[in-house]
């Protein structure tokens, strides 16, 4: 029966071609305004790390006290004088300190100009925590990190740019004039969100060629990058800065358990209370520790023109389908005398319902056809409407795709629901006596 009333369908859609176009843009249009706006906003919304997201852990202390944040919320990075006394605490199974900085490349070929990168400074510590993925070698050891080694990671992008994309390990890279030996080249790896660096990238950007260990770029006295945000001046030079209340540092700690987050919170509130018996606090101790979906949820990664896009665009696909609703009440009430011959030939109400859903299903297939093509076309146009490092996260995948065309046949269908039972109302010996 399914077949027949497939045919049934497509005879009634040809019999009134202007009619089905209609409702058919109509469910094209709805389904792919809503389906480009929800490919931004998987993009934005999605949990880059999703197997560690519940074990990896953001640290705040306020340091600057209650009259300089906002309804208690910490800080969203730290100070020097923090982030070095949490990392010697070495209270977490892994845990980094992470800045971005700027450097250049300088090429062995001098007639090869300098390549200014983005780099990160950070400790060994960060690639496994985060799983950084590597072509060759590895990344540095902690006893790098002691030693205040030259050593570097490079991305493939960059290792292409200098050694034709062969091997490099053991192999030196001149930055700003200080030779660092290669231990080990990644994939041009970039989690979107950055759920590592919110402060500086707002969740959102291309990645790091270049990771130099932390202690290193200290020494160097690499500037930071990224925001730098200050109570007061904290005086002229480099040991001032150090010495200051200014937040510029990431910190991020890797704990298996709930357990073992509750112990680093308990043993981050006995820091913030002794920081208070010193002076150097004036106010109770104030802290957080949250994974990665937390952190990402209050530091608002998710582009709220993406949120209120997608309301819109789920409301104007209601009103193309109320419309559509409006259409079909009107194509199957015109055929009330066909049914009503069929009711009288011993059709049933059941029978109708499946007549004219599976009609409306027909109508949902090339509505979601439409949808696709127009949802292509919307998804390589996002870049109109939001910045480029959030618009190119958008793709038309397999998953999009399919998610298209099931919304489109499940709103048609949806939408046929109260035409359908109207439909089926309809009386046979009062549509035979007036016909």
């Amino acid at each position: 029966m399914f077949s027949y009333y497939l045919q049934l369908g497509l005879r009634s859609l040809r019999r009134n071609p202007m009619l089905t176009a209609l409702m058919v843009m109509a469910i094209g249009f709805g389904v792919a305004a809503s389906m480009t706006t929800y490919s931004v906003f998987r993009a934005t919304s999605r949990d880059p790390i999703p197997q560690k997201s519940d074990v990896l852990y953001n640290i705040q202390i306020d340091n600057w006290g209650p009259e300089n944040t906002k309804e208690g919320e910490p800080p969203p990075a730290l100070s020097y004088k923090d982030a070095t006394a949490l990392l010697r605490a070495n209270k977490a199974k892994r845990q980094t300190v992470t800045y971005p900085v700027g450097v250049s490349v300088i090429p062995e070929d001098p007639s090869r100009m300098p390549m200014r990168q983005g780099a990160y400074a950070t400790g060994a510590d960060f690639f496994p925590m985060f799983d950084v993925p590597f072509l060759q070698g590895q990344g540095w050891t902690r006893d790098d990190d002691e030693k205040h080694a030259d050593v570097i990671v490079i991305s493939k992008s960059l290792n292409d740019k200098l050694f034709n994309g062969g091997p490099s390990v053991g192999k030196q890279v001149n930055l700003d004039g200080h030779l660092f030996r290669i231990t080990g080249v990644m994939q041009d790896w970039s989690p979107q969100p950055v759920f590592f660096d919110v402060p500086n990238t707002s969740g959102f950007n291309e990645g790091a060629t270049v990771y130099v260990p932390l202690t290193r770029a200290l020494d160097l006295r690499l500037p930071n990058n990224g925001n730098n945000n200050c109570i007061k001046d904290p005086g002229e030079g480099w040991d001032n800065y150090l010495r200051s209340e200014c937040i510029w540092l990431s910190l991020w700690a890797e704990l298996p358990s709930k357990a073992d987050a509750q112990a680093y919170r308990d043993f981050l509130t006995g820091y913030a209370a002794e920081m208070q018996r010193s002076g150097r606090f004036s106010w109770a101790p104030n802290v957080r520790v949250r994974d990665v979906m937390d952190w990402l949820s209050v530091q608002k990664v998710v582009p709220r023109e993406s949120q209120v896009s997608l309301l819109v665009s789920l409301g104007f696909l209601v009103i193309c389908l109320v419309n559509t609703i409006g259409l079909l009440l009107a194509k199957f009430m015109r055929r009330a005398p066909e049914i009503g011959v069929r009711r009288a030939l011993g059709a049933s109400r059941r029978d109708i319902y499946a007549q004219f859903l599976i009609e409306a299903g027909t109508i949902g297939i090339a509505g979601g056809l439409l949808g696709l093509l127009l949802t292509g076309l919307g998804v390589l146009s996002v870049g109109l409407v939001f910045p480029e490092e959030v618009a190119r996260l958008a793709t038309l995948d397999p998953t999009l795709m399919l998610l298209t065309l099931t919304v489109a046949i499940v709103a048609s269908v949806v939408a046929a629901f109260y035409p359908t039972w109207r439909a089926a109302q309809v009386q046979p010996a009062w549509q035979l006596k007036s016909n």
